[in-house]
């Protein structure tokens, strides 16, 4: 793969990884998510899914030590999200269907505040994370293409 595929694969998964965030905004602020919409683990979202793809070959370029940064704030944004996902699709409370069609239950006033002071510290690790992926973007950008060969 060259370098401007190299580039616009990253840059779609960093896009990926904004809209997995937005999402679950969406989900605290009321509109109706699934929860595949916004999954839990960070092997299957879509910046997941590249990075533990075809993203680990960049992993090999001499330079790139943001990569393990990356995968640690990919990580501890998931772990976070975790504790949004439970407010919202915990089986506790939840009807048949809702468990059936994975749909989110009601949840109490203060049950949201806790999920947006979760959602607080979430972006907050989002914009580290943007700014870590915007940084190996740099990089990659200052290689040589024969670098990506």
């Amino acid at each position: 793969m060259g370098k401007e595929e190299t580039l616009e694969h990253l840059r779609n998964a960093k896009k990926a990884h904004i809209t997995w965030v937005q999402r679950a905004h969406a989900l605290i602020e009321g509109l109706p998510i699934e929860k595949e919409q916004v999954p839990v683990s960070c092997t299957d979202c879509k910046f997941g899914l590249w990075f533990y793809g075809e993203g680990q070959k960049l992993n090999m370029i001499p330079g790139m030590d943001c990569f393990k940064e990356i995968e640690v704030l990919h990580f501890e944004l998931h772990d976070t999200y975790m504790k949004i996902f439970k407010i919202y699709f915990s089986d506790e409370d939840r009807s048949f269907f809702s468990k059936i069609f994975g749909t989110r239950k009601k949840v109490s006033a203060s049950q949201q505040d806790i999920a947006k002071d979760y959602y607080s510290q979430l972006k907050t690790i989002s914009e580290k994370l943007v700014t870590t992926i915007e940084r190996l973007e740099r990089r990659l950008f200052a290689l040589q293409g024969s670098s990506f060969l």
